[in-house]
């Protein structure tokens, strides 16, 4: 028989009418159908539960590693960096020092006073070696003559005013070696001023790398003079090469 159920006010309001429920029809494949909604609810709630819970161990290893290897390469970048620091450091310190070095030179041997004594040391020794020069030639030429007047005059006392004579010239010859002292005394200023210039041009280049690292970047010499000029080596020192010996100038004329 029909069941009637009680009416709620929410079907009254809505002025509907309810099914009437019937026991009597057949409910199996209505609870199948439920029970599998029902089944299909719990699974998706399960997945959805399962996606929030917190990672694996194996995906956290994999963000452990990731992470170390980041930091590694962060770590390799910032040692190359205190590296580049270290090298620009000292091409800093390299051309300060270079600095200084020419500092001292311009200061104390290519400024305009020093480079001007040194043009003047140098330019009294050639002025006083010519000088010196010419007074030793004409007094050479004066005692060839007394020398030669004294053989042809027969009295005593001209004989003994030419021997004066030539004992006069010996002394200015010895006098005018005496520009050797000079010479010497001014070439040694000149030498000096050298010495300091070639101090420093060599602390200079011992601050980026000596000698040898400076000579790998100097071009080949290359000679440009014409035929005549590239004869003229000046005197030769000992120990020079390239220079014809008088040996060999001898041998030309034989």
């Amino acid at each position: 028989m029909a069941v009637h159920r009680k009416r709620f006010r929410v079907e009254d309001i809505a002025g509907g009418e309810m099914p009437v429920l019937d026991v009597t029809e057949e409910a199996g494949p209505m609870h199948s159908e439920i029970m599998a909604e029902l089944r299909a609810i719990r699974a998706q709630m399960a997945r959805s539960s399962q996606a929030a819970l917190p990672p694996s161990d194996a995906v956290v290893a994999q963000e452990v590693a990731d992470t170390r290897a980041l930091l590694e390469t962060y770590r390799a970048q910032i040692e190359q960096c205190e590296k580049l620091k270290v090298e620009l450091d000292l091409i800093h310190d390299a051309i300060d020092r270079t600095k200084r070095e020419i500092a001292t030179l311009h200061g104390k041997s290519f400024d305009g006073g020093e480079m001007a004594k040194v043009n003047g040391e140098l330019g009294a020794v050639v002025g006083g070696t010519e000088q010196a020069t010419q007074q030793i030639l004409e007094a050479a030429e004066s005692i060839d003559q007394a020398a030669s007047a004294m053989s042809k005059v027969q009295s005593a006392d001209q004989q003994k005013r030419l021997a004066d004579d030539i004992q006069e010239r010996v002394i200015s010859i010895f006098e005018a070696c005496n520009f050797q002292d000079l010479t010497g005394q001014r070439i040694s200023k000149v030498m000096s001023t050298m010495k300091f210039i070639e101090q420093h041009i060599n602390a200079m280049m011992e601050i980026w790398g000596g000698v040898d690292a400076i000579k790998a970047h100097v071009p080949a010499p290359v000679d440009t003079r014409s035929e005549d000029d590239k004869l003229l080596n000046g005197p030769k020192l000992a120990g020079d090469v390239g220079h014809a010996s008088q040996d060999d100038i001898d041998a030309l004329f034989d």
